[in-house]
């Protein structure tokens, strides 16, 4: 009997998932189909209870359920508790478990991209959002413990900071004081939405300290190219787009449901044909 998964959102038509997730079952000798389901607000406790009901095996969660979602799983792992997100959903022994990869994949990809050790890298934080969140409480896990996080609002930086269940050395601080003193960090990370399309011409900080040799990453993939890795790419550093954050995040998904790591890969270059090389609608 074919087995059923997913991935709920609202909006959820220009979902990649399905792609990268049915040719990797595919390609395992699996009977399985990975369906969109749109979901709204006010339906997602109805399509819980659904998902259970008609034996779905597994499925993602994105905006703006990962939250809300938490409440109406049976069990939620230690991590994705502490994020206070799920992104993905497995069926065991009938309840629904709740799992973040997002976090997961983020450092994965980090670590696939970054020449050398993370852990002993002075890192900056750029956001304090909920992806801000996942990233941090993840690479703190990890054992980074040199982590800055640079906010608008300084409060919710500090918020971010403060609930962290693991050791880390850092402040909150301005984008302006981050900027200020850029050319302490080794790695920063850009969380936020600033940059992405349609606002393609706009930067959440300055580079104009950065320091040489210095590794920018940016989680947006719409562009694939934003104007801050565009100008870090100018200044010679190191650069990341979040096309292998996004694919990280799926084979972890993936492997939560069927023991098989994926072929990462073959999942990038499904993701950059769906692109065509240009923008991403997830």
């Amino acid at each position: 009997m074919k087995k059923i998964f997913g991935v709920i959102g609202d909006p959820i038509g220009h979902s990649m998932s399905p792609a990268m997730h049915n040719d990797a079952f595919e390609r395992i000798g699996m009977d399985a189909s990975y369906l969109p389901f749109h979901v709204t607000k006010e339906n997602l406790a109805d399509a819980v209870k659904g998902m259970k009901a008609i034996g779905v095996q597994g499925f993602n969660v994105t905006i703006p359920h990962k939250t809300e979602i938490i409440p109406l799983l049976d069990e939620v792992d230690p991590l994705a508790s502490v994020i206070g997100a799920v992104n993905t959903v497995v069926r065991e022994k009938g309840r629904f478990k709740g799992y973040n990869t997002d976090g997961l994949g983020y450092v994965r990809a980090l670590r696939e991209s970054f020449p050398g050790s993370i852990e002993d890298q002075r890192v900056l934080i750029i956001g304090a959002g909920g992806a801000a969140r996942g990233i941090y409480y993840t690479l703190a896990s990890e054992k980074v413990t040199q982590m800055d996080v640079a906010n608008r609002t300084v409060d919710k930086a500090k918020q971010l900071s403060d609930a962290c269940p693991y050791p880390v050395d850092g402040v909150s601080l301005t984008l302006e004081a981050a900027a200020a003193q850029l050319e302490t960090y080794d790695i920063i990370i850009q969380t936020t939405s600033i940059g992405m399309a349609p606002a393609i011409d706009q930067k959440p900080i300055s580079l104009d300290r950065l320091k040489q040799g210095a590794f920018v990453s940016d989680i947006i993939y719409n562009p694939l190219q934003t104007e801050l890795l565009k100008e870090a790419e100018e200044r010679r550093a190191g650069t990341q787009n979040g096309i292998q954050m996004f694919v990280h995040q799926g084979a972890l998904a993936f492997e939560k449901w069927t023991g098989v790591y994926p072929d990462v890969k073959r999942m990038e270059e499904l993701v950059l044909k769906q692109l065509g090389g240009n923008y991403a609608n997830r």
